[in-house]
């Protein structure tokens, strides 16, 4: 049984501005109670991550720090995106606590949820993932992807929880462990299940955005998708090689037929197949070489090895 460890919140925060003030006013409550009710150690602290936000976000976070003794905050140099900026803020929080929660910044996420969580902490787990119970209030097009991404994810052999996001509970050894994954291009909620150790999921209901604007639209959604595709499985370079063979086949096809239609003194009337077969094996080359580029890029990222953060700026050391 572990008693009262120190809670880390880690929230990565970008043109938050709108939002934050009720983040934290909820989060307070939240951190009071559990304090309250001895769940945690009145050391413990909700971490915000300026990922290098251009409105008055971090000013708004060192306001809060004055005011408030369980915030704290951490900035980036610049903007490196949600996956490195929340990274950052776990990588510093587990200098100071003993189990992480890390969550966004909009509200949608079930602050109730903490409580589940720390129980299965307090139980023996060191990874307790937040699965959404449902998708009803999603629109059919989000819905219908996000779904079919976490299908597409099984299928290429990728350990990730279905319908799990990034709210959710790590211990301090988890974090440690976790330091030594070195990949440049992050896809958190695919590499915790790589780290092991006992974990659990706590089911909860997503909430609407409390104010501004989504930070994930189609073509960041789109991104996110795809890094995490590429990152964790080399089955499209296979299904290259199995797309080469079939197309092999298919050549062959096409010669004997050639060769029949040429001894008929057919050969005109095959112009129009003949063009459509070179434009669409044309076509699946450019795709095939660029899947493949796709993944030497991600190679020439990881052999810089330049650092995923630079924390400009840690309110914890002031």
């Amino acid at each position: 049984m572990k008693n009262k460890p120190i809670l880390y919140v880690v929230v990565p925060c970008y043109n938050e501005e709108e939002v934050i003030e009720e983040t934290t006013k909820q989060l307070k409550n939240k951190m009071e109670k559990l304090i309250a009710d001895n769940k945690i150690s009145n050391k413990s602290k909700v971490m915000y991550v300026n990922d290098g936000s251009k409105d008055n976000t971090w000013k708004k976070i060192k306001e809060i720090h004055k005011k408030e003794k369980y915030f704290t905050g951490v900035s980036l140099s610049r903007n490196r995106g949600h996956q490195n900026a929340l990274l950052g803020g776990l990588m510093t929080a587990k200098k100071y606590a003993d189990v992480v929660i890390s969550m966004d910044a909009d509200l949608q996420d079930d602050i109730n949820a903490m409580d589940e969580m720390l129980k299965k902490y307090s139980e023996g787990k060191d990874i307790v993932y937040g699965v959404r119970s449902s998708r009803k209030k999603d629109t059919f097009f989000k819905r219908f992807t996000a779904q079919g991404f976490y299908k597409v994810m099984k299928f290429l052999g990728v350990d990730c929880v279905y319908n799990h996001a990034d709210y959710r509970l790590t211990s301090k050894r988890v974090l440690e462990e976790f330091e030594n994954f070195k990949e440049v291009n992050l896809f958190l909620r695919g590499m915790f299940p790589l780290v092991g150790f006992e974990s659990d999921v706590v089911y909860y209901e997503r909430k609407e955005r409390f104010a501004g604007e989504s930070k994930y639209p189609l073509k960041k959604m789109l991104n996110f998708a795809w890094d995490g595709i590429t990152s964790f499985s080399t089955k499209p370079l296979r299904f290259i090689c199995l797309l080469g063979f079939i197309i092999l086949f298919v050549s062959i096809g096409i010669m004997i037929y050639s060769l029949v239609r040429h001894l008929t003194g057919n050969t005109v009337s095959g112009w129009t197949f003949l063009s459509i077969s070179i434009w669409f094996i044309g076509g699946l080359q450019m795709i095939s070489i660029g899947i493949i580029g796709e993944y030497i890029g991600k190679m020439y990222n990881e052999t810089k090895q330049r650092p995923r953060f630079i924390i400009s700026e840690n309110l914890e050391e002031k």
